[in-house]
Protein backbone atom coordinates (compact mmCIF):
# COMPACT_ATOMS: atom_id res chain seq x y z
CA UNK A 1 0.00 0.00 0.00
CA UNK A 2 1.14 3.51 -0.71
CA UNK A 3 2.71 4.79 2.53
CA UNK A 4 1.20 8.26 2.10
CA UNK A 5 -2.30 6.80 1.82
CA UNK A 6 -1.68 4.48 4.75
CA UNK A 7 -0.60 7.49 6.83
CA UNK A 8 -3.72 9.39 5.73
CA UNK A 9 -5.97 6.50 6.79
CA UNK A 10 -4.24 6.44 10.18
CA UNK A 11 -4.86 10.17 10.51
CA UNK A 12 -8.54 9.72 9.61
CA UNK A 13 -8.94 6.87 12.09
CA UNK A 14 -7.48 9.10 14.83
CA UNK A 15 -9.78 12.02 13.94
CA UNK A 16 -11.83 13.49 16.78
CA UNK A 17 -12.93 16.85 15.26
CA UNK A 18 -16.62 16.28 16.00
CA UNK A 19 -16.37 13.80 18.87
CA UNK A 20 -18.11 16.13 21.32
CA UNK A 21 -21.14 16.16 19.00
CA UNK A 22 -21.35 12.36 18.80
CA UNK A 23 -23.51 10.68 21.46
CA UNK A 24 -21.43 7.47 21.31
CA UNK A 25 -18.02 9.07 20.80
CA UNK A 26 -15.79 9.01 17.75
CA UNK A 27 -14.78 5.83 15.95
CA UNK A 28 -13.98 6.58 12.30
CA UNK A 29 -14.63 3.57 10.08
CA UNK A 30 -12.90 3.63 6.67
CA UNK A 31 -11.29 0.96 4.50
CA UNK A 32 -9.24 0.87 1.35
CA UNK A 33 -5.92 0.52 -0.40
CA UNK A 34 -4.57 2.43 -3.36
CA UNK A 35 -5.14 -0.62 -5.58
CA UNK A 36 -8.93 -0.60 -5.05
CA UNK A 37 -10.96 -0.34 -8.25
CA UNK A 38 -14.40 -0.11 -6.63
CA UNK A 39 -15.50 2.51 -4.11
CA UNK A 40 -18.54 2.12 -1.87
CA UNK A 41 -19.86 5.42 -0.49
CA UNK A 42 -22.68 5.32 2.04
CA UNK A 43 -24.03 7.74 4.59
CA UNK A 44 -22.31 6.98 7.93
CA UNK A 45 -21.74 3.94 10.13
CA UNK A 46 -24.71 2.62 12.07
CA UNK A 47 -24.69 1.44 15.67
CA UNK A 48 -23.50 -2.11 14.87
CA UNK A 49 -20.72 -0.80 12.63
CA UNK A 50 -19.68 1.61 15.40
CA UNK A 51 -19.49 -1.30 17.85
CA UNK A 52 -17.54 -3.65 15.55
CA UNK A 53 -15.51 -1.21 13.44
CA UNK A 54 -16.53 -3.19 10.33
CA UNK A 55 -18.46 -1.22 7.66
CA UNK A 56 -21.75 -2.63 6.43
CA UNK A 57 -21.56 -5.32 9.12
CA UNK A 58 -25.34 -5.40 9.44
CA UNK A 59 -28.48 -6.31 7.45
CA UNK A 60 -27.84 -3.31 5.16
CA UNK A 61 -24.49 -4.82 4.26
CA UNK A 62 -26.06 -8.21 3.60
CA UNK A 63 -28.48 -6.64 1.12
CA UNK A 64 -25.75 -4.52 -0.49
CA UNK A 65 -23.52 -7.57 -1.00
CA UNK A 66 -26.49 -9.39 -2.51
CA UNK A 67 -27.08 -6.49 -4.93
CA UNK A 68 -23.39 -6.63 -5.81
CA UNK A 69 -23.40 -10.41 -6.18
CA UNK A 70 -20.31 -10.88 -3.98
CA UNK A 71 -19.35 -12.62 -0.74
CA UNK A 72 -18.31 -10.98 2.52
CA UNK A 73 -14.75 -12.11 1.83
CA UNK A 74 -14.62 -10.24 -1.48
CA UNK A 75 -16.45 -7.22 -0.06
CA UNK A 76 -13.88 -6.79 2.70
CA UNK A 77 -10.86 -7.19 0.43
CA UNK A 78 -9.44 -3.67 0.75
CA UNK A 79 -7.10 -4.21 -2.18
CA UNK A 80 -10.20 -4.39 -4.41
CA UNK A 81 -12.92 -2.42 -2.61
CA UNK A 82 -12.58 0.85 -0.69
CA UNK A 83 -15.36 1.92 1.68
CA UNK A 84 -15.54 5.63 2.52
CA UNK A 85 -18.87 6.81 3.94
CA UNK A 86 -19.75 10.50 3.90
CA UNK A 87 -19.35 10.57 7.68
CA UNK A 88 -16.87 8.20 9.28
CA UNK A 89 -18.44 7.98 12.74
CA UNK A 90 -21.87 6.85 13.96
CA UNK A 91 -23.87 10.09 14.31
CA UNK A 92 -26.54 8.68 16.65
CA UNK A 93 -30.23 8.12 16.07
CA UNK A 94 -33.56 9.89 16.14
CA UNK A 95 -36.13 7.69 17.92
CA UNK A 96 -38.46 5.93 15.44
CA UNK A 97 -36.80 7.69 12.49
CA UNK A 98 -33.38 6.12 12.12
CA UNK A 99 -29.83 7.39 12.12
CA UNK A 100 -28.94 11.06 12.09
CA UNK A 101 -27.22 12.43 8.96
CA UNK A 102 -23.44 12.37 8.76
CA UNK A 103 -21.67 15.11 10.67
CA UNK A 104 -20.98 18.11 8.38
CA UNK A 105 -17.32 18.42 9.44
CA UNK A 106 -16.23 15.07 8.04
CA UNK A 107 -16.47 15.33 4.24
CA UNK A 108 -14.84 18.79 3.90
CA UNK A 109 -12.01 17.72 6.20
CA UNK A 110 -11.12 14.40 4.54
CA UNK A 111 -12.99 13.51 1.36
CA UNK A 112 -10.88 15.17 -1.35
CA UNK A 113 -7.61 13.91 0.12
CA UNK A 114 -8.92 10.36 0.44
CA UNK A 115 -10.34 10.28 -3.08
CA UNK A 116 -7.06 11.62 -4.47
CA UNK A 117 -5.33 8.69 -2.76
CA UNK A 118 -7.47 6.16 -4.64
CA UNK A 119 -6.29 6.63 -8.25
CA UNK A 120 -7.53 3.26 -9.53
CA UNK A 121 -11.23 3.65 -8.75
CA UNK A 122 -13.27 2.84 -11.84
CA UNK A 123 -16.74 2.60 -10.29
CA UNK A 124 -18.26 4.31 -7.27
CA UNK A 125 -21.49 2.99 -5.75
CA UNK A 126 -23.13 6.17 -4.45
CA UNK A 127 -25.57 5.04 -1.77
CA UNK A 128 -28.29 7.34 -0.48
CA UNK A 129 -29.09 11.03 -0.71
CA UNK A 130 -26.12 12.31 1.34
CA UNK A 131 -23.56 10.51 -0.81
CA UNK A 132 -25.38 11.50 -3.99
CA UNK A 133 -25.50 15.14 -2.94
CA UNK A 134 -21.69 15.18 -2.72
CA UNK A 135 -20.65 12.86 -5.54
CA UNK A 136 -23.34 13.88 -8.03
CA UNK A 137 -23.42 17.54 -7.04
CA UNK A 138 -25.72 19.52 -9.29
CA UNK A 139 -26.74 16.42 -11.27
CA UNK A 140 -29.23 14.75 -8.93
CA UNK A 141 -32.93 14.52 -9.63
CA UNK A 142 -35.52 16.18 -7.44
CA UNK A 143 -35.77 12.96 -5.42
CA UNK A 144 -33.56 10.00 -4.69
CA UNK A 145 -35.92 7.89 -6.79
CA UNK A 146 -35.41 10.15 -9.82
CA UNK A 147 -31.65 10.02 -9.35
CA UNK A 148 -31.52 6.24 -9.04
CA UNK A 149 -33.91 5.80 -11.96
CA UNK A 150 -31.51 7.86 -14.13
CA UNK A 151 -28.57 5.62 -13.13
CA UNK A 152 -27.46 5.17 -16.75
CA UNK A 153 -26.74 8.91 -16.98
CA UNK A 154 -23.94 8.54 -14.42
CA UNK A 155 -22.22 5.48 -15.83
CA UNK A 156 -19.56 4.27 -16.28
CA UNK A 157 -17.94 5.88 -13.22
CA UNK A 158 -20.83 6.40 -10.82
CA UNK A 159 -23.86 4.31 -9.92
CA UNK A 160 -26.44 5.89 -7.58
CA UNK A 161 -28.33 3.50 -5.30
CA UNK A 162 -30.91 3.72 -2.54
CA UNK A 163 -29.71 2.78 0.90
CA UNK A 164 -29.97 -1.00 1.38
CA UNK A 165 -31.35 -0.54 4.89
CA UNK A 166 -34.31 -2.65 6.04
CA UNK A 167 -36.02 0.72 6.59
CA UNK A 168 -36.15 1.06 2.80
CA UNK A 169 -38.18 -2.09 2.16
CA UNK A 170 -41.22 0.03 1.27
CA UNK A 171 -39.16 1.98 -1.29
CA UNK A 172 -38.01 -1.29 -2.87
CA UNK A 173 -41.61 -2.57 -3.02
CA UNK A 174 -42.79 0.67 -4.63
CA UNK A 175 -39.96 0.61 -7.16
CA UNK A 176 -39.74 -2.95 -8.54
CA UNK A 177 -37.79 -1.64 -11.55
CA UNK A 178 -34.76 -1.33 -9.25
CA UNK A 179 -34.40 -5.10 -8.84
CA UNK A 180 -35.12 -5.67 -12.54
CA UNK A 181 -32.95 -2.95 -14.09
CA UNK A 182 -30.38 -1.72 -11.61
CA UNK A 183 -29.35 -4.82 -9.64
CA UNK A 184 -28.27 -6.75 -12.77
CA UNK A 185 -26.25 -3.70 -13.86
CA UNK A 186 -24.55 -3.52 -10.45
CA UNK A 187 -23.66 -7.21 -10.60
CA UNK A 188 -22.38 -7.01 -14.16
CA UNK A 189 -20.14 -4.01 -13.47
CA UNK A 190 -18.86 -5.32 -10.13
CA UNK A 191 -18.04 -8.71 -11.65
CA UNK A 192 -16.17 -7.04 -14.51
CA UNK A 193 -14.05 -5.01 -12.05
CA UNK A 194 -13.32 -7.73 -9.53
Amino acid sequence: MNQDFEALLAEVRACRICETQLPHGGRPVVRGKTTARLLVVGQAPGRRVHETGIPFNDPSGDRLRDWMGITREVFYDEARIAILPMGFCFPGTVPKKGDLPPRPECAPQWRDRLLAGLPNIELTLVIGAHAQGWHLAGRTGRTLTETVRAFRDFLPGLLPLPHPSPRNLMWLKKNPWFEVEVVPEIRRRVAALL
